[in-house]
């Protein structure tokens, strides 16, 4: 018998004073049987970080094609392609290509460290490209706020971001690897 996704719902409230975004989305998001909770919290940040009206969560583990988010123009076009987590260089060569703005939201401690320190030369050509890192101690606190029913607050200025869940607050500052943090 095949394992279904576990559906998870949240409410985000996000107050951006850097890109002066300030919205309310009810987000579906569905963990594949084999997402962790970590994996799962990722892709939230990274949809607060750079929500938008058009923002998607795109069909990830089950999908190849598929970032972990985008936002498609009306045309079709892909204006951003959000990975979390170490994606190798093809893939992120090859969304280079097809996206106006690719951002990479990279988690894992020192792994991340060692698959930044093998991909870096070989993406420095892409000016299109963005590379954040998370702290590995605040992604196990991030992964600790992962419940089936969330209600958080988010709020982004110069660059940090605080996120508000009951009577716990989480700030996370993202490290710039390469590119910036500003979306587009």
């Amino acid at each position: 018998m095949a394992l279904t996704a576990t559906i998870h719902k949240a409410e985000l409230s996000i107050s951006d004073m850097d890109r002066h975004y300030y919205a309310t989305h009810p987000l579906t998001l569905a963990r594949h049987p084999s997402e962790t909770e970590e994996r799962l919290m990722a892709r939230l940040l990274a949809f607060a970080l750079y929500a938008d009206e058009r923002l998607e969560f795109g069909k990830g583990l089950s999908d190849t094609d598929e970032p972990a988010l985008w936002r498609k123009a009306y045309t079709d076009e892909i204006e951003l392609w959000i990975d979390v987590g170490l994606p190798d260089d093809t893939r992120l060569h090859k969304a280079c290509n097809q996206s106006r703005r690719v951002v990479v939201l990279a988690y894992g401690g020192h792994a991340a460290d060692i698959w930044w320190s093998k991909i870096a030369n070989t993406l420095a050509r892409h000016d299109n490209l963005s590379v954040l890192a998370i702290d590995p101690v605040d992604m196990q606190k991030l992964a600790a706020l992962c419940e089936r029913t969330m209600r958080l607050q988010c709020l982004i200025q110069d660059g940090e971001l605080q996120l508000i869940a009951g009577d716990t607050t989480l700030a996370i500052r993202p490290d710039i690897r390469m590119g910036d943090y500003a979306a587009a």
